[in-house]
């Protein structure tokens, strides 16, 4: 299995190479970069009187100029063409497109992933700060649907047919149907509002406090929090995974040795749980790393505007907005290394649940 290991490992490498250098040309033939950015909100500021922006150390005078573009970039008629220069050095483009691409690998190569062009700080720390919140609404809303959908899977297996396996797929797919964002502007108009209950607050991770609470109600206040967003990202996550579980163990009850084991007198409660949990659970558990991955990065955007949440969905967002190039290939960088990272463990996985799998002898 070692080698097995060392060869994905060494897959990482090229495959994150290959997104990332992809994604590099394609954002960088895009209208309306940094530049274009930069200038956009200058010239928002600029009434006919003399601006000033400052950078790397430096101020530049933004003057009324001529309506003369001799940069190359839309938006710039009517600056001066040294203002426009002054603000391509700051940002760093002018420099080739492959001398920055090659300065980007070699930094992210150690993990240097420098400075936001519109936000105070670097990358990393601005990345750090806002991993609690998308960790705590990923890994949450994971766990709760895989505790609920499991076990209410192997029920629907089990009673397939009849009218609780009918109704709780009504249920679950109603759920599934329901856009996480709408089923939030529900929650906050019925319970965080104030026009009808006003149990669960509206804004932030925490309280304003939280430094000075006990530690027990450090816990409460954190999962007071997270009450409503989880309930809005769970809600349709239901189906799949629950459906998926059915499907698995209803696949695995029809097969030759359960109806041998039961042939033989066993119990039927020592057949479901000592032969077919195993087997039908093996996809379902192997595939835990990836859901978090999946709900982690994609699945809380939204959640995160509606609720005042400063996480990594809200955060890419903008940053892909304001075209923040060092913040938009660290987060893609990271989210790409760590899905390649839990893919490996996805499949470690499927050998701790069925020894029997052995990747490395295919």
């Amino acid at each position: 299995m070692s080698a097995y290991i060392i060869r994905r490992l060494l897959l990482v490498v090229p495959t994150l190479w290959a997104i990332i250098t992809i994604n590099f040309f394609v954002i960088q033939i895009a209208p309306g970069g940094p530049v274009e950015q930069a200038i956009a909100q200058m010239q928002g500021l600029d009434s006919g009187v003399m601006e000033r922006f400052t950078g790397g150390g430096q101020e530049v005078k933004l003057e009324a100029a001529q309506d003369t573009n001799t940069t190359g970039y839309r938006g710039s008629r009517g600056m001066d063409p040294e203002v426009v220069e002054e603000i391509k050095k700051q940002f760093g483009f002018d420099k080739p497109m492959h001398q920055r691409y090659l300065e980007m690998l070699g930094n992210y190569i150690t993990f240097d992933f420098g400075e936001s062009l519109f936000k105070d700080g670097d990358v990393i720390d601005l990345i750090v700060e806002r991993l609690p919140v998308s960790i705590s609404l990923g890994l949450w809303s994971t766990l709760i649907i895989y505790i609920i959908s499991i076990p209410l899977g192997i029920a629907k297996a089990i009673h397939h047919g009849t009218r609780f396996d009918i109704w709780s797929s009504a249920l679950v797919i109603v759920g599934y149907a329901i856009p996480g964002f709408l089923f939030a502007i529900l929650l906050i108009i019925l319970f965080a509002s104030g026009n009808y209950l006003d149990w669960f607050p509206l804004r932030g991770l925490v309280s304003n406090d939280f430094e000075t609470m006990t530690w027990y109600q450090k816990i409460i206040d954190y999962f007071w929090h997270l009450a409503l967003p989880t309930c809005a990202m769970v809600i349709g996550g239901f189906a799949t995974l629950t459906m998926l579980t059915k499907n698995s163990f209803l696949d695995e009850i029809n097969k030759q040795y359960v109806v041998t084991a039961r042939a033989k007198g066993l119990d039927e409660g020592a057949i479901l749980y000592k032969h077919v949990f195993r087997n039908a659970m093996l996809i379902i558990i192997a595939g835990f790393p990836s859901a978090f991955i999946s709900i982690f990065f994609t699945g809380s955007m939204l959640i995160e505007v509606m609720f005042s949440l400063e996480g990594i969905g809200l955060l890419g967002f903008e940053s892909t907005l304001q075209r923040d190039y060092p913040v938009v290939f660290s987060s893609l960088y990271i989210m790409t290394l760590l899905g390649l990272i839990l893919s490996i463990i996805s499949d470690l996985t499927y050998s701790w649940v069925d020894p029997r799998i052995d990747f490395e002898a295919r």
